[in-house]
C-alpha cells in the first residue's frame, strides 16, 4: 500500500512526526556538534596551559642538561590518565628525557616540530618552547594527550540526543494523534457525505460544517453543489418524463408509418407484378402484331410492287419504318424498366476496359467511319458492372453518333477530381446542344435533335440517369451548338 493510499489521519500524523523528527534531529546534531567543538577547544587550551607550566619548570634541567631532573619532571605526568607521551629536546633537538622513561619511537618524534598544539593521528600534541628570559631558547617540550575525553563526550551527547529525540517524538506523536482530528474530521465528514451521494444517489445529504476556515467554506460550497444537483436531477426527471411521452408518441407514429409502409410495399409489390405482366404483354403481345405489320408490308412490297405504284410503295415503306420504330421504342422502354428494377451487385469495375470493349464493337459494326477514341487507362469505380456498361455504351455511342458530321471526329473518356469527388467525363466534338434546353436531356422521349438529323428514341440518356442515381451519384452535361458536348457523372 503506497503513501498515496494511506488514510488522511495517517498522512497528517506522518507529516507532523516527519517535521518534528527533522527539526529535533537538526537541533540534536547542532547540539552534539557544538559540544564536541567546545570540548576539543577546551582540552586544547588545557594542554597548552599545562605545556607552558611544565616548560617553565624545565628551564633548569635543560640549562644544565640534567637528564635525571628532566625525567623526574616529566614523570609527574603519570597522574593525568589522558597523557600518552612527553619529551624534552635540548637546543640541538636531541631528546634529553621522555615520558614514559622508555617510550617507544612511535610515541615520541625524533626531532621537535613547529611550535603549537594540534590534533593528529587520533591524539592532541603540543610543542612548546622552553626559554630562559625572552631571547634565549633552551629547548622544546613535547606533550601528547589522547582524545578519549572527546569520544566520551561525543558518546554521552549522542545518547542524550537519542533519548531526548525519542521522548520528543513520543510527545509529538501524542500531540499529532490528538490534533490531527481537528483537520481530518471535517475532511472525513465531507468524504463520507460524497460517498453517500455517490452510492445511494442521496442528494439531500449535507456535509457538516465545523468552522469558518477554508474547510468550512469547502463544506458550504459542496452543500451548495448538492443543492444544485438536486434541482438539476428534478429537472432531468421532468425532462425524462416529457421525453418518454414523446418517445411513446413517436413510437406510435412510427408504428402507423410502418403500417403505411407495409401497405405501400404490398401495393408496390402488386404494381411490380402488374408491371411484369405488362412488360410480358408488351414484349410478346404487342411485338407480334408489329412483326405481322412489318412482315406483310414487306411481302406486299416484294410481290405487288408493280401494282402499287410509287405512291403505294412509299406508303408501305412508311408503314414498315413506323412499325420498326415502334418496336425499337418498346425495346428501349423495356430496357429502362429492367434498369430501374434490376438487382445491383457491387464490385470493383474496370471502366477503361469496358470502354475499350464498347469502342471495338462500334468500330467493328461501322468500319467505314474513322472516329478517334481517347480512353484514359486505369479508370476504376465501385458499382454494378452490368449497369455501368449500359451507361458507357449509351454515352460513347452518343458521342460516336453526334460526331457524324465532323471531318475529324473525336470522343474522349477521362476523369478528374472535383472537391474530393471522382468525376468521370465523356466528351466529343460533335453537334453539341443549346444549354437553354439542358434540362430536357435526361427525360424520357426528350430529344434536342430531330430523328431525321440524328436517329434515336430519347430513352438512352434517361436510362443513364437512372443507373447513375441508383449508384448514389449524379450526372450533368455541358455543351454548345456545333462545338461538342461533355457529360459528367459521379458514382
Amino acid at each position: 500500500m503506497s503513501i498515496r493510499d494511506w488514510p488522511i489521519k495517517r498522512k497528517l500524523t506522518a507529516i507532523l512526526l516527519l517535521i518534528s523528527g527533522l527539526v529535533l534531529s537538526l537541533t540534536s546534531a547542532a547540539f552534539v556538534t557544538y559540544e564536541v567543538v567546545t570540548l576539543r577547544r577546551t582540552i586544547q587550551d588545557h594542554l597548552a596551559t599545562r605545556s607552558r607550566i611544565l616548560a617553565a619548570n624545565s628551564t633548569a634541567a635543560l640549562a644544565f642538561a640534567n637528564e635525571a631532573d628532566a625525567t623526574e619532571l616529566l614523570a609527574a605526568l603519570k597522574y593525568d590518565p589522558h597523557m600518552v607521551a612527553a619529551a624534552l629536546y635540548d637546543q640541538n633537538g636531541r631528546v634529553l628525557a621522555t615520558f614514559p622513561a622508555a617510550a617507544p619511537a612511535d610515541l615520541v618524534p625524533a626531532a621537535p616540530e613547529p611550535d603549537g598544539s594540534r590534533f593528529e593521528g587520533g591524539r592532541l600534541v603540543a610543542f612548546t618552547p622552553v626559554a630562559q628570559g625572552e631571547n634565549q631558547r633552551l629547548g622544546t617540550l613535547y606533550i601528547a594527550s589522547d582524545t578519549k575525553a572527546v569520544s566520551d563526550a561525543l558518546r554521552l551527547s549522542g545518547i542524550i540526543a537519542v533519548i531526548v529525540l525519542a521522548i520528543a517524538m513520543l510527545a509529538a506523536y501524542a500531540l499529532a494523534a490528538g490534533l490531527q482530528g481537528r483537520i481530518s474530521e471535517p475532511i472525513l465528514a465531507l468524504a463520507n457525505t460524497a460517498t453517500a451521494v455517490a452510492t445511494r444517489q442521496d442528494y439531500f445529504a449535507r456535509a457538516p460544517k465545523f468552522g469558518e476556515d477554508e474547510l468550512g467554506q469547502l463544506a458550504d460550497a459542496f452543500n451548495q453543489m448538492l443543492g444544485r444537483l438536486e434541482e438539476q436531477r428534478k429537472e432531468l426527471q421532468q425532462q425524462a418524463k416529457i421525453l418518454e411521452q414523446r418517445v411513446a408518441e413517436r413510437t406510435q407514429e412510427l408504428e402507423h408509418r410502418n403500417e403505411a409502409l407495409r401497405r405501400n410495399a404490398a401495393e408496390l409489390l402488386a404494381a411490380n407484378t402488374e408491371l411484369d405482366a405488362f412488360a410480358y404483354s408488351v414484349s410478346h403481345d404487342l411485338r407480334a402484331p408489329l412483326r405481322s405489320i412489318d412482315g406483310f408490308s414487306q411481302v406486299v412490297l416484294e410481290d405487288y410492287a408493280g401494282q402499287l405504284g410509287d405512291a403505294g410503295q412509299d406508303a408501305l415503306r412508311r408503314v414498315r419504318a413506323a412499325s420498326q420504330k415502334m418496336a425499337t421504342l418498346i425495346d428501349d422502354l423495356l430496357k429502362l424498366a429492367r434498369v430501374t428494377r434490376a438487382e445491383m451487385r457491387t464490385e470493383r469495375v474496370d471502366l477503361s476496359g469496358i470502354a475499350q470493349e464498347i469502342v471495338l464493337d462500334i468500330q467493328r459494326a461501322t468500319p467505314e467511319r474513322a472516329v478517334e477514341f481517347a480512353i484514359t487507362p486505369g479508370l476504376e469505380a465501385q458499382g454494378d458492372a452490368r449497369l455501368l456498361r449500359v451507361v458507357l455504351d449509351n454515352l460513347l455511342r452518343n458521342g460516336w453518333k453526334y460526331t457524324g458530321k465532323q471531318p475529324q471526329p473525336r470522343v474522349e473518356f477521362t476523369a478528374k477530381d472535383d472537391n474530393g469527388d471522382r468525376v468521370f467525363v465523356i466528351k466529343d466534338n460533335g453537334a453539341g446542344f443549346d444549354m437553354r434546353y439542358a434540362d430536357k436531356l435526361f427525360g424520357v422521349f426528350q430529344r434536342l435533335h430531330s430523328a431525321a438529323e440524328f436517329e434515336g428514341t430519347g430513352v438512352g440518356l434517361a436510362t443513364v440517369r437512372r443507373i447513375i442515381n441508383r449508384h448514389g451519384g449524379r450526372i450533368w452535361a455541358e455543351g454548345a451548338v456545333d462545338q461538342g458536348a461533355a457529360f459528367y457523372f459521379t458514382l
